[in-house]
């Protein structure tokens, strides 16, 4: 069963409607780039963009142990992926809220390298071992983001959507 969206009437047009839900998974499953945003240990943020796949209801993403949102995330594992289309009178765009876990399965590392290799090509082949992605002489680490917020805020007719998820559905 899908989600409930809450339509804020403060930010929406007064014929819009909740964004559904799949439009949000499609936006979610499609999108090329996010925009990940974490918090520095002085409480600076840092935002920075990635590719990231969905899966399981999850967004997962990767970087390098050595990448200040690595670092960020040793320290805060909160964060948000958002994305979306920079143009005003048209699209979706999609802000995910949630806290940033490690994954070091590597069964579960072998079924998001596969993600990514189909959604963005060969060039983003991942081997897997030892809890990383090996990609080269490179290792990533991968982090799986299950939502805690999710805002949708549709274009052209203004429409702010919000689902909220309890923090027992998270954490996959």
């Amino acid at each position: 069963m899908d989600p409930v969206g809450e339509l804020d009437p403060r930010y929406s047009d007064e014929d819009a409607t909740p964004t559904e839900w799949a439009a949000v998974v499609g936006g979610l499953t499609t999108a090329d780039v996010f925009w990940v945003t974490t918090v520095r240990k002085d409480g600076r943020p840092h935002i920075t963009p990635l590719l990231a796949v969905w899966l399981d209801d999850a967004l997962y993403f990767c970087t390098g142990p050595e990448e200040q949102k690595a670092k960020n995330l040793a320290h805060n594992a909160h964060c948000i992926l958002s994305t979306g289309c920079n143009a005003l009178d048209r699209g979706l765009d999609l802000v995910v809220e949630g806290e940033a876990v490690n994954v070091r399965d590597d069964d579960d590392l072998r079924r998001v390298a596969e993600r990514y290799e189909s959604k963005y090509g060969s060039d983003w082949h991942f081997d897997v071992r030892d809890g990383v992605f090996h990609h080269g002489a490179g290792v990533a680490l991968v982090y799986q983001v299950a939502p805690s917020v999710v805002y949708a805020f549709s274009k052209g007719k203004f429409g702010h959507t919000r689902w909220r998820f309890s923090p027992i559905l998270q954490g996959r």
